[in-house]
């Protein structure tokens, strides 16, 4: 690698993992307060909350990288054109061209990068996401109680009460009531605990000094019984963990199932680390400025050109999955003509340059 090479590719790399970490830091913390409150309301129970970001993290990887790149290459040659560094460079026979060579070098890095994690963590680290939160908030049907306030689990065929709970655990003035087809037991004691039995991991519920109805509502047959102590097993209903969405399939079960919605997530995934590459070839160009703007003057530019780039994205993820595209289009026509507008903005800029390279020569005689 040539010191130029060496220099640009410092720029940016260092560019890049400030924009990228910063860019994370604000999604992280927003999906902490989210889940801090489903923590607060019971919904999730608190061991799970650092897990759930941790896996979070690996999908916010997929989107944070290629915009990150982006504005990361946008930002790095910004500073170089309002310090007059690429007025140097130019000055000594190198165009912005030769920038793209340490420039696809990061961004070759890091699509490969991307593929990995697009193709196989992502959709792992959603899938355990999906299977963690089913699971937690099954549990915190019953492990969550708050003192003064109904819990319901499973179906609803069960209802807790506690009207205090103790700092040890040990619930005060319980109402219980469990649902079996039209029979329904009621039962109300004045104290208990939750057990789990350390071999079976069945939990229960104990109660203590009171006493139990069982019997079909609108009629008289009623059985009553005082307890000084009654166990009463929590049977919930395995979570359900079979789920159709494309996002937390595996990309080998999308090449099985080759439905339209498969095959336009499968693009989907393909196109992300497409896109670090395109994007690198758009912000070559747009990073062109004059001294006089600044290293910020067409950031809102950028802004602009990636909102328009990926939601061309979105909306040909949707037609693919609607029948509006053929799948044989797909996604591809949305990074032909971002790359394409891309090296015609380089060849204009160029005066023509990349194009006449193209072309081929004619021979003398």
């Amino acid at each position: 690698m040539r010191i130029l090479d060496r220099y640009v590719l410092k720029e940016t790399l260092v560019t890049w993992v400030a924009v990228t970490g910063v860019l994370l830091f604000i999604l992280i913390s927003n999906q902490f307060a989210r889940v801090l409150g489903q923590a607060a309301e019971g919904n999730l129970p608190r061991d799970a909350v650092f897990v759930l970001l941790g896996l979070s993290t690996l999908n916010y990887l997929t989107i944070l990288v290629p915009i990150g790149l982006f504005l990361a290459v946008m930002l790095a040659l910004g500073r170089l054109y309002k310090d007059s560094e690429m007025a140097a460079i130019g000055a000594c026979g190198v165009g912005p061209g030769r920038l793209l060579r340490p420039l696809m070098m990061l961004g070759g890095v890091l699509a490969v990068l991307l593929a990995w994690l697009s193709l196989s963590v992502a959709p792992w680290a959603a899938n355990q996401v999906h299977l963690l939160k089913r699971t937690a908030r099954q549990d915190a049907q019953v492990t969550g109680l708050e003192a003064g306030r109904f819990r319901a689990a499973g179906d609803g065929d069960a209802v807790f009460y506690a009207e205090a709970i103790d700092e040890d655990g040990r619930l005060r003035n319980v109402f219980l009531q469990r649902r079996d087809g039209e029979v329904i037991e009621v039962a109300l004691a004045a104290s208990g605990e939750q057990i789990t039995d350390p071999v079976t991991g069945i939990r229960s519920m104990v109660l203590y000094d009171g006493e139990r109805y069982e019997g079909v509502p609108g009629t008289l047959e009623f059985e009553v019984v005082r307890f000084a102590e009654h166990g009463i097993p929590i049977r919930l209903p395995p979570p359900d963990t079979e789920t159709d969405d494309p996002d937390i399939l595996s990309t080998r079960a999308l090449l099985e199932t080759r439905d339209r919605t498969s095959l336009a997530e499968l693009q989907w995934r393909l196109s992300i680390p497409l896109s670090a590459i395109v994007l690198v070839l758009l912000a070559l160009p747009l990073s062109r400025t004059s001294p006089r703007q600044g290293r910020y003057g067409k950031l809102a530019l950028a802004v602009l050109v990636y909102i328009l780039y990926s939601n061309f994205l979105g909306a040909a993820r949707v037609w693919v999955e609607q029948g509006t595209v053929p799948t044989v289009v797909g996604l591809w026509w949305v990074h032909l003509v971002a790359a394409g507008i891309a090296l015609q903005l380089m060849a204009h800029q160029s005066g023509g340059g990349i194009i006449n390279r193209l072309r081929p020569r004619p021979r003398v005689s």
